[in-house]
């Protein structure tokens, strides 16, 4: 692949869009100038009002590794713009050094030798330091605002068995004082009600509304939470959540607007949230945005975002009067913004990555009423370079070191952890239990498939015997290190979903085609309104082709079983899955398959190996900057 010159990311950016900000050559000198990570720490205040931001943590309470993607295709006007860079043509196009903790934070190059040499990153202890360090640096507390892009309460064990309190326990030790909503979703109605009643800041909304039916049917009364009406703001908006806040920081009105997945209700089992509705509902914004200048006259209106990136960069051009989005949802951890025109200004945009691993921080410096200047960076959490958090570290502790209870787990429901040996055990000795040593780094972010997804997808295979198997394309779920041992938290941090129930089918070769066919559109379709998130389908025991330019029932072609056969089209396959967004399946929980798997199939030196990985091979898409370092083939 050829390396993408400065000259030409210029003008691919200037062709697109979105811009990147003034200030982002700037940046070039900053990352060079790092040399000593404690360096990354020193953030003076430019301005009077700073706001700290973090996106889908997942769940992860303590530091991990988590390897960045090296294919994170963009195409059509995505094609060679933030975030769609990765490994070195990112850190070119930034001047950030190959050698250099930077580097390690941003991309997937050099991985283990990087994390051998860095640590593992992020860690709620150590983020409520640097947190700490951050409002001293602004001049107190009062000088700043927190804020949350959600998928907090997902995402590891602990989550899944206190139905997400843990987390919100933690937002409330971190001091985050807004965030909106994904994952938290797929709780049951009232135990995300319980959870926001003992949340100490905000949970908003914009575009999360109780359906009409709901509304003025026998379900409402359910709707409304018993402690200070939260599950329904308005009945005359139909409003769930209140839709923006005002916060006064240093003296100055800040508006945030809240905005949810907004196809939630489609990735994830509506079931959850039977009476609530989710969408884009730009419009809405554009009025609401309007409505909150007109009315309160902030400094400053910003969008709490989990849209994902490149949703968020064009909703920054279509909505006037934004003067920043903090994303999340689709993992990129974007050091410099993006600058978008959008009518009145300009908006930035940013997105926060995953997993704690970085933290957003902008500072505005407003006078006479309004914003004059933005200037904005992203801290990488190097959990070796900050001390943890001795109050958050005692509750982390705690935390793990209760005793597991299986009713209260199985009153949520009843087929989850229903092995003897689990119970009266601690959190931390369930967690902590060794499986296998990783014969190879273990990851799954990526458009395509991961080491991690492989042996989901080997499990599923190996459980029910079946020709293929197939696992959600979801980005969250940490890594493990070559030669690291492989605990059950890692099976868990892959799995841990309120539906981890598993199934078995059968599925014509016509069919299967026809649903990889759809995932890719969902992924690859030019329009971002149009995107359902998340990254492809992974597909144990099948091979095939795919071309992501090509137009919807053209881009896959040749799907082969492991064997060599031809997939054909009105032939019957068993296929096995998990994560079933319709009905209820009756299979197996996902993580018991998976740590059965590897206790079964880890050699005489309790090394776990992969013996094949099904890459689907890549077509027409050998030059996209977003594209490195792919293991499978390519056409």
């Amino acid at each position: 692949m050829r390396d993408l010159s400065r000259r030409d990311f210029l003008r691919y950016l200037a062709a697109g869009s979105a811009t990147v900000v003034g200030g982002f050559w700037a940046w070039s000198s900053y990352f060079g100038k790092a040399a000593r990570l404690q360096d990354l720490y020193q953030v003076p205040m430019q301005g009077q009002v700073r706001i700290l931001h973090t996106a889908d943590i997942h769940g992860q309470l303590n530091p991990v590794y988590f390897r960045e993607p090296n294919v994170n295709l963009g195409l059509g006007e995505a094609y060679a713009r933030l975030p769609h860079l990765v490994g070195k043509q990112l850190l070119d196009a930034l001047q950030i050094p190959m050698d250099s903790p930077e580097a390690y934070a941003y991309t997937y190059l050099d991985f283990e030798a990087a994390a051998a040499r860095y640590g593992r990153m992020g860690g709620l202890a150590h983020l409520k330091t640097l947190y700490h360090q951050l409002r001293a640096a602004a001049g107190g507390v009062q000088n700043t605002l927190t804020l949350d892009s959600g998928d907090l309460w997902q995402g590891s064990a602990t989550a899944l068995w206190t139905r997400g309190l843990d987390m919100v326990e933690a937002a409330n030790l971190l001091g985050i004082q807004v965030m909106v909503g994904h994952w938290e979703f797929t709780y049951r109605t009232a135990e995300v009600l319980n959870n926001l009643a003992l949340f100490k800041g905000e949970f908003i909304g914009q575009n999360v509304r109780v359906k009409e039916e709901a509304l003025f049917g026998e379900v409402y009364p359910e709707l409304v939470a018993q402690n200070d009406g939260r599950g329904l703001f308005s009945e005359d908006t139909g409003h769930v959540f209140q839709p923006y806040t005002l916060r006064e920081v240093a003296g100055h009105q800040i508006a945030v607007i809240g905005q949810a997945f907004p196809r939630t209700a489609n990735t994830n089992p509506p079931g959850f949230m039977p009476d609530w509705t989710f969408g884009l509902r730009e419009d809405d914004l554009k009025d609401l945005v309007v409505k909150i200048r007109r009315e309160h006259q902030p400094a400053a209106v910003v969008l709490l975002s989990h849209n994902g990136m490149d949703v968020d960069l064009k909703m920054a051009r279509q909505v006037p009067g934004l003067d920043a989005i903090f994303g999340g949802h689709t993992h990129d951890p974007i050091p410099v913004p993006v600058k978008v025109p959008n009518g009145t200004g300009e908006c930035w945009v940013t997105n926060a990555g995953s997993n704690g691993k970085v933290v957003g921080v902008m500072d505005l410096a407003i006078a006479a009423g309004r914003v004059q200047s933005k200037s904005y960076r992203m801290l990488p959490v190097f959990a070796q370079q900050l001390d943890p958090d001795p109050e958050m570290q005692a509750y982390i502790r705690q935390l793990r070191a209760r005793i597991y209870d299986k009713s209260i787990v199985e009153s949520r429901n009843p087929r989850y952890f229903v092995q003897p040996a689990r119970v009266g055990q601690t959190y931390a000795q369930i967690l902590d239990e060794r499986l296998a040593i990783a014969g190879t780094t273990l990851y799954r972010r990526g458009n395509f498939m991961g080491t991690w997804d492989q042996v989901i997808c080997d499990a599923l295979r190996a459980e029910y015997q079946v020709d293929i198997a197939l696992s959600p394309g979801v980005r969250w779920g940490t890594s493990v290190l070559q030669g690291h041992w492989i605990r059950m938290e890692d099976v868990m941090a892959q799995c841990a979903i309120t539906y981890g129930e598993t199934y078995v089918t059968e599925m014509t070769g016509q069919q299967i085609v026809t649903m990889l066919e759809q995932v890719a559109d969902n992924l690859f379709e030019p329009d971002p309104y149009r995107q359902s998130g998340g990254d492809m389908v992974r597909v144990g025991g099948l091979d095939y082709r795919i071309a992501p330019q090509q137009p919807l029932n053209q881009r896959i072609s040749d799907a082969r079983l492991d064997d060599g056969r031809s997939l054909v089209a009105d032939q019957m396959y068993t296929v096995a899955g998990w994560a079933v967004v319709g009905r209820v399946p009756e299979g197996r929980l996902i993580w018991d398959i998976v740590r059965d798997y590897i206790l079964r199939t880890r050699d005489a030196q309790q090394v776990l190996r992969i013996r094949r990985m099904n890459h689907p091979t890549l077509m027409g898409v050998a030059d996209n900057p977003g594209l490195a370092d792919y293991s499978g083939q390519q056409d």
